[in-house]
């Protein structure tokens, strides 16, 4: 377990805050949830430096919510500890201004540990940390960075009564149809996008290429890897955080769901990661590009070994398994490729120096601390079990069956999650038992609820 000396945030890091930043009157306090939702509090600008010198109290039952805020007694963070108080301690490095709020606030990221100083295992954060740990203990340092993708919405709906993509800010324009890689459409979302990279040059947040994805209304931002792969995660809340607050501000809505045009593909959240040796050299450079190093070959057959079990951290919402169909950019089955979109395991083309491999899988929905949890703990596993994945799918990877099968839906998912005890090393007992409780809890809330295409269908024909 991580201790809370060895990661807490220094009281001079707020002091050097406030200093420079006296327009400050308020700070939100982050805890990101096993769903990935930041909730918290915002304090006002006295109560910053005790959050640092003692950290604030949170009660447990905040890891233990559903998607919609409510309890799920089943992970038992609720009654059965008497929705018992944790301490929160500020991140370090998360302390930034929010530049796009009026009056200005800032925001901190913070995680949670018991009274004692040991980490709250339920925290998702600290699985990564586990994760990452168990990697150095072996001379490896993970690097690297996500993307994000999404949508930008408008807020009221179509004549059709659907949703429908943002005019452009710039002239009110309508998006005109997928126009992947577009330039118009990036020059309309000017307005908004200046705004977003403003607010992450104060955030201090590497944001670098915008892209017109592959849909009306899509967009893609990169951010450059991080020496820390802890750092990259954080980033990624706090981008999702600066996008949607900024997107709200212009009138628009920033959308994170992994499907929500029927028609359209979804959004995905890959992450890019390689390993650097005790020396900061890339541990996965030196071979040609058509040869995998051993050690990235083994990375490769402990990431595709594990990801049936997994699929759930990857895809942990009803929605997010509309997104998982073929031709569609997002990966079905457990398959790898050298300079291949078609697969979940992806080696992007480029020089020896930057050898990485690409986890395609996770969508935008999915919590960036989990996926980097996960992700690395089979890459542990690989390096432990030496695994050798199947070789290498050229061509298209849609048409190629892989074994074993990917579930095939979500409840399939969440019972190969309860039943993985490679989940369970990966997450943590705890964890494990909080986060499958809080999705079989999200299950049967969808199972249960009749839907107006249920009417559509079967109200007046059956």
């Amino acid at each position: 377990m991580t201790e809370l000396a060895s990661i807490r945030a220094p009281v001079e890091e707020a002091k050097e805050f406030l200093a420079r930043h006296p327009e400050v009157e308020a700070i939100d306090l982050v805890l990101i949830d096993p769903n990935g939702i930041g909730r918290g509090k915002i304090l006002r600008r006295h109560e910053l430096l005790p959050l640092f010198e003692r950290g604030r109290h949170l009660p447990t039952s905040i890891l233990g919510l559903d998607v919609l805020g409510e309890d799920v007694e089943g992970t038992g963070l609720v009654w059965d500890v008497g929705d018992a108080d944790r301490l929160a301690w500020p991140i370090a490095g998360t302390l930034k201004p929010m530049s796009w709020t009026s009056p200005p606030r800032a925001q901190v990221l913070v995680s949670m540990f018991e009274l004692d100083g040991t980490a709250m295992a339920a925290d998702p954060r600290h699985a990564m940390l586990r994760a990452i740990a168990a990697l150095k203990q072996r001379g490896l340092s993970p690097v690297g960075a996500f993307e994000l993708e999404f949508f930008l919405l408008a807020t009221d709906r179509g004549p059709d009564g659907q949703i429908r993509p943002a005019p452009a800010p710039l002239d009110r324009r309508p998006a005109s149809g997928t126009q992947v890689y577009g330039l118009e459409e990036l020059d309309g979302m000017q307005p908004v996008m200046r705004d977003v990279y403003e607010a992450a040059r104060a955030q201090d947040l590497p944001l670098e290429t915008l892209i017109s994805e592959y849909a009306p209304g899509q967009y893609e931002l990169t951010l450059h890897y991080r020496n820390e792969i802890a750092r990259a995660a954080d980033d990624l809340v706090m981008l999702k955080r600066l996008v949607r607050g900024v997107a709200r501000r212009h009138g628009i809505s920033a959308c994170f769901m992994a499907k929500p045009l029927s028609a359209a593909a979804g959004s995905g959240m890959h992450l890019h990661v390689s390993l650097a040796d005790s020396s900061g050299h890339n541990a996965y450079a030196g071979a040609q590009e058509s040869q995998p190093n051993t050690l990235l070959r083994h990375s490769i057959g402990g990431l595709l070994a594990a990801l049936p079990e997994s699929m759930l951290v990857f895809a942990p919402h009803a929605n997010s398994w509309r997104r998982l169909v073929a031709n569609s950019y997002a990966p079905i089955t457990p398959s790898w490729g050298l300079n291949n979109r078609s697969v979940a395991v992806r080696v992007p083309a480029g020089p020896s120096e930057a050898r990485r491999f690409e986890h395609r899988v996770a969508g935008v929905d999915a919590n960036p601390y989990l996926v980097a949890a996960t992700v690395l703990a089979a890459v542990v596993r690989g390096l432990t079990d030496a695994s050798e994945p199947a070789p290498a799918v050229t061509g298209n990877g849609y048409e190629v069956p892989v074994s074993p099968a990917m579930p095939a839906d979500w409840r399939s998912a969440i019972a190969a999650a309860r039943e993985s005890g490679f989940l369970r090393y990966a997450l943590g007992a705890t964890l494990h038992r909080t986060f499958t409780a809080i999705k079989q809890a999200e299950y049967l809330r969808v199972a249960r609820a009749v839907t107006e295409l249920d009417y559509r269908l079967y109200l007046d024909l059956i």
